[in-house]
C-alpha cells in the first residue's frame, strides 16, 4: 500500500477506527501528511489528527498491543457494514 485512500476507515492495529478526512502536505518539506479524525469518544476530545503518511501505513513489529493482528499501523477496515462517507 502506497498511498491512503480519502475518504475510508482505517483500523488502528490496537483496534480503534480512524476517517481518513484528506491528504495535507507539509509546507517546508513537502511530505505527504494523514488528516484523520477517531470515529469513537476520546478523554483528550475528538481532535482532527496529521501523521505523515510513510508512518500511518508503516510495518509494525510484532507487539503485545496490536490486537488486531495487523501488518501495519492502520490498514482500511474490511469488517464494517457502515458507510461512513456517506452524507
Amino acid at each position: 500500500m502506497e498511498h491512503v485512500e480519502i475518504g475510508k476507515v482505517y483500523r488502528h492495529f490496537k483496534g480503534n477506527y480512524y476517517f481518513v478526512e484528506n491528504v495535507a502536505y507539509d509546507s517546508e518539506t513537502k511530505e505527504r501528511m494523514v488528516v484523520y479524525k477517531p470515529l469513537y469518544p476520546r478523554e483528550d476530545g475528538n481532535y482532527i489528527w496529521v501523521r505523515p503518511e510513510k508512518m500511518f501505513l508503516e510495518e509494525i513489529p510484532e507487539r503485545p498491543d496490536n490486537i488486531t493482528g495487523q501488518k501495519h499501523r492502520f490498514e482500511v477496515a474490511q469488517d464494517l457494514t457502515l458507510d461512513y462517507t456517506k452524507k
